[in-house]
């Protein structure tokens, strides 16, 4: 059965952070969906560029995805207070589906109540301090259900670790080849 995830789309999202790990999850066979949190299907990236959603965060179905992705960039802090996407994350963490974010995003991972637990994270470094003795200057952590990663940079690893979690080592192998990603390494 093919996995689903859902990527959460806003204004000023860092595109990189979405569009790799949102290329790399098709190209290993998962089912993805992107969900605009402005309530227009056409969302504006920090860099300018226009990605349209396929639904509104609305329209989401009931049924939590299997994996939830969160991309970084300055619109982190914009969508921090909305309480949909909170109880988005806490719906997931509550059914065990992997909840993924980027850059400043794993901070609204914290500010939802979704890492209580978590033993080790990491983030942009600009945001380093919101998560005291858990974070790890890693490029992408995986602490049970939840994959965090650093920025831009890491979108590729952290695509390909989102990749082997839903669909298992050969697969994100698989991937990592066809995109000449030849330092790929398991989080496992």
């Amino acid at each position: 059965m093919k996995k689903n995830a859902v990527f959460i789309l806003f204004e000023r999202f860092e595109e990189l952070e979405a569009i790799a790990p949102l290329d790399i999850l098709r190209r290993a066979g998962v089912n993805v969906l992107t969900a605009s949190a402005t309530g227009k299907l056409c969302v504006c990236g920090r860099s300018s560029i226009q990605v349209n959603a396929d639904l509104l965060l609305d329209e989401l179905s009931d049924t939590p995805p299997d994996a939830l992705v969160i991309p970084g960039g300055p619109g982190v802090f914009d969508i921090s207070a909305d309480e949909r996407i909170k109880d988005l994350i806490l719906k997931c963490q509550k059914n065990g589906s992997l909840i993924c974010a980027i850059c400043a995003a794993p901070t609204l991972l914290l500010e939802a109540g979704a890492m209580g637990n978590a033993k080790v994270a990491t983030s942009h470094f600009s945001v380093k301090d919101k998560f005291g003795d858990i974070w790890t200057d890693s490029p992408v952590v995986r602490d049970g259900n939840i994959i965090t990663s650093q920025g831009a940079g890491t979108a590729v690893e952290f695509g390909l670790a989102i990749a082997e979690a839903l669909c298992g080592k050969n697969a994100a192998f698989d991937v990592a080849n066809a995109i000449c990603f030849n330092k790929f390494q398991p989080l496992c």
